[in-house]
């Protein structure tokens, strides 16, 4: 199933909500177009991609792909990577720590030459006159880990950040939300000091939408401030895991 989360003349941002099957979590796909091409982000597993494939022609020609995003190293990122690189002529864009893990889900080395490692401070992927902006979210969660902000449609997409288990499409009540971020986060988020950092940072960005990998999106500028002013002050990670480091008995 899809959606349209932004549309102008030229530019267009669809969502593929929800895909997966069975036993895995349920994650989102997004892709970017402007002008006629495109770049999709966080492609998904194996049993995703031909469902995504079929749908996207609706949307855009594969022709048109050219980039391909990953935020980083999980299978519910990459998995479907050789499929995508093997179908199309795209460029295939990866945290600079994480490049050779993607030999791991089968892309073999004429694929690998397609592939672009992103700098830890991250890039610009030009999309047409478009310049999407590439930026640093380490260890939330991955040690090796960005964000994708869209200056057209005013979009962060974030990945595993503000990721939920809501199984509705747009966070309405943000307070009652909250109960489906917050086991996740603290277990899945690696620093406290991180998430700070992230806030800081994307405070200077002027932001519409916060569009997660998984879970409900955060739409209007109330609903992206009280996220951010959540995880500013949120506590993550090992710290509050002091009682498990003990050797089991």
């Amino acid at each position: 199933m899809a959606d349209i989360l932004f549309e102008n003349a030229e530019h267009k941002c669809v969502f593929f909500e929800d895909f997966t099957t069975g036993e895995m979590i349920s994650a989102n796909q997004h892709m970017i177009v402007h002008q006629g091409k495109g770049i999709l982000l966080d492609p998904g597993g194996h049993k995703v991609y031909p469902k995504i494939m079929e749908a996207f022609p609706e949307y855009l020609s594969p022709i048109g792909l050219e980039s391909i995003f990953f935020s980083h190293q999980d299978p519910d990122i990459v998995a479907s990577a050789n499929g995508w690189l093997m179908v199309t002529d795209a460029k295939g864009y990866i945290p600079a720590i994480w490049r050779r893990f993607l030999a791991h889900f089968g892309v073999d080395g004429s694929n690998m030459s397609r592939v672009v490692d992103i700098p830890d401070k991250g890039m610009i992927i030009p999309l047409g006159d478009c310049n999407l902006k590439i930026i640093p979210a380490h260890f939330l969660h991955s040690s090796g880990n960005f964000h994708v902000y869209d200056p057209v449609s005013k979009i962060l997409y974030t990945g595993d950040l503000g990721a939920s288990m809501a199984e509705y499409r747009f966070v309405e009540n943000f307070e009652d939300h909250v109960q489906y971020m917050i086991g996740f986060h603290q277990r899945y988020m690696g620093s406290s000091v991180a998430c700070r950092l992230w806030v800081d940072m994307i405070r200077e960005l002027d932001i519409e939408t916060i569009a997660p990998q998984h879970g409900a999106i955060f739409q209007g500028k109330e609903n992206v401030n009280k996220f951010l002013n959540w995880l500013e002050q949120l506590e993550v990670g090992p710290e509050l895991m002091k009682d498990v480091f003990k050797i089991p008995s």
